[in-house]
C-alpha cells in the first residue's frame, strides 16, 4: 500500500435501525452512515459512524463535503490520515459531528489496511487475548420493577453473571427498591453496575451513591454530567464507589483530564464518539498508564474487537437487543460473538461487518 496514494473514492450510505423499544428518553432508533472506500489500486475498506436518533444526515453531510476531495491526497495510513484529517475538521470542533465523521474514515482505513494485509483487524492491531469478559446492560430506567426482573432474569438464565441497570430515579426510594431486587434475582457474588445517565447534581449523586452503596455495585457510571471535571472530583471525595466515565467524552484530551484527576477508574471511550480506532486505542494506551481498564461504550462487534487488542480491559458492552447485528444492520455474520461466556472475535481479513446498505 503506498503512503503516497490516497482514497480515490468515498461512497456513503445510510441506514435507520428501528429499537425493538424505546429507550429511556425517547430513544427509537439507531442511525448507521457507512462510508466505503476505495483506494487507488482498487482495494476497499468499510467504515461506519453511529448515533442515537441525532445528527447522522450532518455526519454524512461533513464526509461527501469536507472529507471526500481531501482524502484523495492523503494518503491511506490510517494515523497519519487522521492527523491530517483532524486539523482540517478542528474548525468544526474537536468532537462532537466532526469527530462522528472522523471516525467512519478512520475505521474504514483500518479495514482497508487490513484486508491488504489479508489479516483480521484483531490481529493488525495486535491481538492480545482469545476472549474479553461481558456483562448484559440494558436500557431500562422506563421499565416497571417486573419488567426489569423479567429481563434481569432472562440474563441470568443465559448465564450471565455481570449485569448493568440504570438508576436516576426523580425518586431515589424507587432507585433502592429496584437496584435491591435485582442483587437479589443475581446473588450476592455477581457484578452489579448502575448507571445514571448524567441525570444527577454532586449533591443528588452523593446521596445517591452511597444509599446504593450497601449493593455492592460493582461501578458507578456517569453519576454527572461527563464534562464535569470538577464535580467528579467534588464527588470522588464523598465515596468509594469506583467510576466508569467516558461515552459522552469525544476527545483524548477529556480522558487525560479525568485520568490525571483520579475521577476515571473505569474508562468507556466509545469508537465512533471519539474519531475512530486510532484515538480509541491511544485513549486505551493512556489508560494503561494509570493502570485503568477499559470497557468500551456499545456497538459490540466493534467494540469486542478492541477490547481483545487494548492492554488493559474490564468487559465488554452485550447491549441488549440492540446490537448492529440484532437490530438488522449486518448483512451476514460477523464472526465477532458476544454473549454470557464472554466476547471474541474470528473474522475475515478486516473488521468483518458488512453492512445491509
Amino acid at each position: 500500500m503506498s503512503a503516497a496514494a490516497g482514497i480515490a473514492e468515498l461512497r456513503c450510505a445510510s441506514t435507520r435501525l428501528p429499537l425493538p423499544g424505546t429507550w429511556d428518553g425517547g430513544v427509537s432508533f439507531h442511525d448507521v452512515v457507512v462510508a466505503r472506500l476505495r483506494d487507488a489500486g482498487g482495494a476497499e475498506g468499510t467504515g461506519f459512524s453511529w448515533t442515537p436518533r441525532v445528527g447522522a444526515s450532518a455526519v454524512r453531510a461533513l464526509l461527501e463535503d469536507e472529507c471526500a476531495d481531501f482524502l484523495r491526497e492523503a494518503g491511506t495510513h490510517p494515523i497519519s490520515v487522521w492527523e491530517a484529517l483532524y486539523a482540517r475538521l478542528h474548525e468544526a470542533g474537536p468532537g462532537g459531528i466532526a469527530a462522528m465523521a472522523q471516525a467512519a474514515v478512520d475505521i474504514g482505513l483500518w479495514d482497508l489496511r487490513a484486508r491488504v494485509a489479508g489479516t483480521s483487524l484483531v490481529d493488525l492491531l495486535g491481538r492480545r487475548r482469545e476472549i474479553v469478559p461481558a456483562y448484559a446492560s440494558g436500557v431500562n430506567l422506563d421499565y416497571s420493577l417486573d419488567e426489569l426482573k423479567a429481563q434481569v432474569s432472562r440474563w441470568v438464565e443465559a448465564g450471565h453473571t455481570a449485569v448493568k441497570i440504570k438508576v436516576g430515579s426523580a425518586e431515589l426510594d424507587r432507585d433502592l427498591e429496584r437496584v435491591a431486587a435485582v442483587r437479589e434475582l443475581i446473588g450476592p457474588h455477581a457484578k452489579l453496575m448502575v448507571d445514571a445517565n448524567q441525570r444527577w447534581d454532586v449533591p443528588t449523586a452523593s446521596r445517591a451513591v452511597n444509599a446504593l452503596e450497601r449493593f455492592d455495585p460493582y461501578w458507578i457510571e456517569e453519576p454527572l454530567p461527563a464534562d464535569d471535571l470538577a464535580g467528579h472530583v467534588r464527588l470522588r471525595s464523598t465515596t468509594r464507589v469506583p467510576f466508569a466515565v467516558g461515552e459522552n467524552l469525544r476527545t483524548v484530551r477529556q480522558f487525560r483530564d479525568m485520568l490525571a484527576a483520579g475521577v476515571c477508574d473505569i474508562a468507556q471511550p466509545n469508537v465512533v464518539r471519539v474519531g475512530g480506532i486510532t484515538p480509541f486505542l491511544r485513549i486505551a494506551e493512556l489508560a494503561a498508564a494509570y493502570d485503568v481498564p477499559v470497557a468500551p461504550h456499545l456497538l459490540p462487534e466493534m467494540s469486542a474487537q478492541l477490547a481483545l487488542c487494548v492492554p488493559v480491559v474490564s468487559m465488554v458492552e452485550a447491549i441488549d437487543r440492540a446490537s448492529l447485528q440484532e437490530l438488522g444492520g449486518l448483512a451476514e455474520p460477523s464472526g465477532v460473538t458476544v454473549d454470557a461466556a464472554g466476547a471474541r472475535a474470528d473474522t475475515g481479513p478486516g473488521h468483518g461487518l458488512v453492512f445491509d446498505v
